[in-house]
C-alpha cells in the first residue's frame, strides 16, 4: 500500500511523533495507518497516541531574549489549567531556549533538535510532558530574531506573546521601555500592517470601493460631485492607516507619549541620543485559528446509552 506526504502529516498529528519517524513507520507497515500507529507504540515513541488526537487550543504564548536572540513560541495544551502548570511553563521556556540556541529552520527541525539541557529531542520531551501532565501538548510554532535588538512582552500570563525587533545604535537596556510599549500596542490592537508603505494597492482599491459604495447609499453624500467624494475618500484612507498600521496608530501609552508610534520612536531616539528604527515584530495569540471542539455532553451520553 503506497502512502503520501499527507499520510505522514496525519500520522504525526495523531501521534505527536516526528516526521522522519512517522515516515519510517509507514514504510515499515506498507502505508497501513493503524499498523503504523501500533509500530510507533511498540517502539515506545507513541505512548501518548490517544491523547495526541485531542484538541489543544489552550496553553501559552511566550516571548524572551536568550543570549541576545529574540524568540517567541506557542505551545498548546487542552485546558487553561495546564497552561498555568509550573512543569508546563518550564517546558515552554525550554522550547524557547532550544529555538534560540539551535536556530532551527522550521518547526520540524525544532522538533528534532535536542531539547535544551537534555539528550531527548523536543518531540520526545513533548511526549514525556503528555505522559506526566495527562493532556495533549503540542509545540505549535516559533519565530526568532538573531539580528538587531529584540524586546519581548508576554500579556496576561501567556495569552499573547509579542517580540519586537529594532535596529538601533543604542544598547538593549536603553530601548527596553520603548520596545515594551510598542509590543503592548501590538498586543492590544493587533495591527494588520506595520507601516502604511506595506498596504498594497489591492487593499487600497478595495477600501476605496467600500467607501464609495457607502457614500452612494448615504442620501447626504450621494448627490455630491464625484471629485468631492474622491477627496472625502482620501481623508478616510488616512483614518484607515491610523487604525490599521502600527507606526501610524496613536500610541496606546498616552501617559508616556501623545502622538503616533512613529513619532514616539523618533522622540525616544532624540531623547536617548541615538538611532532607532522599527524593523519587525511577531505576535502570537494562544489558540488563534484553532477550531475548538464544542462538546455536547448530553448528546454524547445519549449516544452511549443507545450504543
Amino acid at each position: 500500500m503506497a502512502f503520501t506526504a499527507a499520510d505522514v502529516k496525519n500520522l504525526r498529528e495523531m501521534t505527536g511523533v516526528g516526521m522522519m519517524d512517522c515516515k519510517k513507520a509507514l514504510v515499515a507497515t506498507d502505508g497501513d495507518m493503524d499498523k503504523a500507529v501500533e509500530w510507533l507504540r511498540e517502539k515506545g515513541m507513541a505512548a501518548s497516541v490517544k491523547k495526541a488526537g485531542r484538541v489543544a487550543a489552550e496553553g501559552m504564548a511566550y516571548a524572551a531574549v536568550i543570549d541576545g536572540v529574540g524568540v517567541v513560541v506557542e505551545v498548546n495544551a487542552e485546558t487553561d489549567f495546564v497552561g498555568k502548570n509550573e512543569k508546563f511553563v518550564d517546558f515552554v521556556k525550554g522550547v524557547a531556549a532550544t529555538a534560540a540556541k539551535e536556530a532551527p529552520a522550521d518547526l520540524d527541525a525544532l522538533m528534532n533538535c535536542k531539547y535544551n539541557g537534555t539528550d531527548l529531542t523536543v518531540t520526545q520531551q513533548q511526549q514525556e510532558m503528555v505522559l506526566v501532565i495527562g493532556e495533549n501538548i503540542k509545540v505549535r510554532r516559533f519565530a526568532r530574531f538573531a539580528e538587531g535588538v529584540s524586546v519581548p512582552y508576554v500579556h496576561a500570563g501567556g495569552k499573547i506573546g509579542v517580540l519586537v525587533n529594532l535596529e538601533t545604535s543604542l544598547s538593549a537596556e536603553q530601548v527596553t521601555d520603548l520596545g515594551k510599549n510598542i509590543a503592548m500596542q501590538i498586543a492590544a490592537l493587533n495591527p494588520r500592517f506595520w507601516d502604511k508603505a506595506q498596504v498594497t494597492q489591492e487593499v487600497l482599491d478595495e477600501e476605496k470601493k467600500v467607501m464609495l459604495a457607502q457614500m452612494e447609499n448615504d442620501p447626504k453624500m450621494a448627490n455630491k460631485p464625484a471629485q468631492v467624494r474622491e477627496k472625502i475618500v482620501m481623508g478616510k484612507l488616512n483614518k484607515f492607516y491610523a487604525e490599521n498600521c502600527l507606526l501610524q496608530q496613536d500610541s496606546v501609552r498616552a501617559d508616556v507619549f501623545e502622538g503616533t508610534v512613529e513619532a514616539y520612536i523618533a522622540h525616544a531616539a532624540k531623547e536617548l541620543g541615538g538611532e532607532i528604527k522599527f524593523k519587525d515584530a511577531i505576535r502570537f495569540e494562544k489558540g488563534e485559528g484553532i477550531e475548538k471542539k464544542q462538546e455536547n455532553f448530553a448528546d454524547e451520553i445519549a449516544s452511549l446509552v443507545k450504543g
